[in-house]
């Protein structure tokens, strides 16, 4: 028998999911995408991410892990970004088991995509402290000491020069402001100065749709932390999210 998961990746556009061989990384058949229910109600999201599951054809005893762009303490969901604010202090886990008939492990997206890194991607067997962000609409951060994660690092909401960094040096900005490179690249210089600077990591991951042009602006970054670009792209929730369901089974 194959070690399996499910992961689910619910973002602001869409809910994506998987069934995964948890020791090799690989998807199991196809990646099935709905679009994210307008207004993000947690009832309708449970509905889509059902119907997601259904489509997977697991067996009922395959562990979920669900990976949702907020910090997350004891499966309640602690913020919520383009979603219904009902999400904010949301017993989430506990609603989805519920409405799923399945047991469910919550987690921020950013600490799905890292732990997903380090397990099967540009960390692989990386001791000591890996930090990866992702550049979108915001920062997302994952801090991971050897394999172990420590979850909801919000790094994107540190304070540089007086401004919540990822209003600053985002993916987003760089688009919204038409930096170029060379010019957004001067502002994560700073950002990630600072980060190392405070936890002096092994190792830098950049994740994020930018991530595919690491090549324009990562080498004109000067660390003495290695910085590299993230190897599972958009597979990297579902798959993060799958393992760590399977790994606190």
């Amino acid at each position: 028998m194959r070690a399996t998961a499910i992961g689910i990746d619910i973002g602001g556009t869409g809910i994506k999911g998987g069934l995964v061989d948890v020791l090799s990384g690989e998807l199991i058949g196809e990646r099935i995408r709905v679009a994210t229910p307008e207004g993000g109600e947690p009832e309708d999201i449970a509905r889509v991410v059902k119907e997601v599951i259904e489509q997977l054809d697991a067996p009922a005893d395959v562990p979920v892990g669900i990976c949702f762009p907020s910090s997350i303490r004891h499966g309640v969901t602690m913020l919520a970004a383009n979603i219904s604010q009902r999400w904010i202090g949301f017993e989430a886990e506990k609603f989805f088991e519920k409405e799923l008939g399945r047991n469910i492990h919550f987690v921020n997206d950013a600490d799905a995509a890292g732990y997903a890194e380090v397990i099967y991607g540009a960390a692989k067997d990386q001791k000591g402290l890996v930090i990866m962000t992702t550049l979108g609409t915001g920062i997302g951060a994952a801090m991971i000491y050897d394999g172990v994660l420590i979850p909801n690092a919000e790094l994107g909401h540190l304070e540089i020069d007086g401004f919540d960094a990822e209003k600053r040096a985002s993916g987003v900005v760089r688009e919204r402001e038409g930096l170029s490179y060379p010019e957004w690249a001067k502002r994560l210089q700073r950002y990630y100065s600072h980060v190392e600077m405070l936890f002096s990591p092994e190792l830098f991951i950049v994740g994020g749709g930018v991530s595919k042009s690491h090549e324009k602006f990562l080498p004109l970054l000067e660390l003495r932390t290695p910085i590299v670009p993230a190897k599972l792209f958009n597979k990297a929730g579902i798959m993060g999210a799958a393992r760590l369901a399977f790994d606190l089974e």
